[in-house]
This record gives structure tokens, sequence and C-alpha cells, in this order.
């Protein structure tokens, strides 16, 4: 009896620790995904675009597909998951004004990233439901929006970084070339 006693003990124990360590805090998973999105910004990597949208085209992930479309706005679904995509073709991948738009709210976090040709940020903000965030990615003139739970913020920063990049990427149309052309 003894032993199946130190064995019970000694299970309840180990389960203890490993469900534990599995548990991010808040803090631990914003971190991650703001990481995550600037190594997806950094990239030399650019995804391959392999949908046609009416005037712009876009990579999606397998898991992904198109609900809904529009001049500027893509509706993604990716089970229950809701993304939203806009773009707009006059502001090129150096634009900030969606950075500036985003910077008039509050958030758990606000970050930029700048490199010679592009600009990109990521933004989280708490959700009324508990362990449910507001994540927007934005890259020049493309911004997209979800609604995630902490244990998603990593990989969707990961993928949103991924579609806004090669929208901006792929549609070189920007109001300074426009304005070049004439």
């Amino acid at each position: 009896m003894e032993k199946r006693y130190k064995l019970i003990v000694a299970v309840l124990f180990l389960t203890a620790v490993l469900f534990g360590c599995s548990f991010q805090s808040e803090e631990e998973a914003v971190n991650d995904a703001e990481k995550s999105a600037e190594a997806v910004f950094n990239s030399n990597k650019t995804a391959e675009a392999n949908h046609e949208m009416d005037g712009f085209s876009l990579y999606l992930p397998d898991r992904m597909e198109v609900k809904e479309t529009g001049k500027n706005n893509v509706i993604l679904k990716d089970g229950d998951q809701t993304y939203i995509v806009f773009h707009n073709s006059l502001e090129g991948a150096a634009s900030q004004l969606g950075y500036k738009t985003a910077k008039t709210e509050s958030a758990l976090l606000l970050e930029s990233f700048k490199d010679d040709n592009k600009f990109g940020y990521i933004r989280i903000r708490s959700h009324d439901e508990e362990d449910n965030y507001e994540l927007q990615v934005g890259l020049g003139g493309v911004k997209i929006t979800t609604y995630t739970t902490k244990d998603q913020l990593d990989n969707d920063s990961k993928a949103l970084m991924k579609v806004a990049r090669s929208i901006s990427t792929s549609n070189p149309t920007t109001v300074t070339n426009i304005k070049d052309e004439f």
C-alpha cells in the first residue's frame, strides 16, 4: 500500500510540474509574438502569392480560406477564426499610415519594424473575453486584424506577417509609382 501511495504522489507531482511548465504568461506570449512578427518582417524569404484577388495577390497559409472580397478588403477564415485584411494600394511598403492609426488606441504591445524598403508593426490589445486578444499586423498599406488566444498569438503573428509581406511585395503600385508614370 505504501508503494502505491508513493507512486500516486510521484505521478501527481510530475503531472503538476509538467502542467505548470506548459502555461505561458501573457507577457511571454506577447513577447514571443513580437519576436516572431519581427523575424518574418526581417526574413529574406518572401512567401509567394498563391491567391489572386481583384487588384492584388496574396499568400494564404493552407488552413485559411477566402470568405469574402472587396476592392480593398478580404475576409479570411480558419475554422471559427476570422481575419480581416485591408489593403490600401495607394500606400507603399514603407508607409506608416496604419501604424500611426494603431497608435491612437491603448495596447499591450505596439512595436514597429523598419528597413530601407519597408515599415511594419504589430499591435496586441486585450479583449473583453479572458485569454482573448486582438492582434493586428501591418506592413506599409496592408493591415490584418484578428482575435486570437494567448496560445495562438505567436503562430498568428507569424502567419499574418507572411500574408502582409506577400501583398506588400507583390503589389508595387503606390502613390509614388503612379506619380512617376505621369
